[in-house]
């Protein structure tokens, strides 16, 4: 079992960054892939990025390609997700998730889940 606690959110105007984090307990973060997810109000829960074990691998959505980047710090059982350039199209409830071993894009593969955070872009 892992325990995640996301935090970072917040009212940022369009253009603007954001870095949101997601503090994990409870077991080796060395053995878990890494995620970030979204929703917006009335849609699906969506992939946004992911990163493996050793941080060598990266995945990213095309909606946020080339705009947002995700870390890891292992020291501080810390993932970390720098959100530049942002759009109002961002808003939603950004949520980190864990899984064990292989990193993944799909939420169903995940099975620990932050409490998430908001994040709201004026135009």
């Amino acid at each position: 079992q892992v325990q995640l606690v996301n935090s970072g959110g917040g009212l940022v105007q369009a253009g603007g960054s954001l870095r949101l984090s997601c503090a994990a307990s409870g077991r080796t973060f060395s053995n878990y892939a890494m995620g970030w997810f979204r929703q917006a109000p009335g849609k699906e829960r969506e992939f946004v990025a992911a990163i493996s074990r050793s941080g060598g691998n990266t995945y990213y959505a095309d909606s946020v390609k080339g705009r947002f980047t995700i870390s890891t710090d292992n020291a501080k059982n810390t993932v970390y997700l720098q959100m530049n350039s942002l759009k109002p199209e961002d808003t939603a409830v950004y949520y980190c998730a864990a899984r064990p071993f292989t990193i993944a894009t799909l939420k169903n593969e995940y099975p620990y889940w932050g409490q998430g955070t908001q994040v709201t872009v004026s135009s």
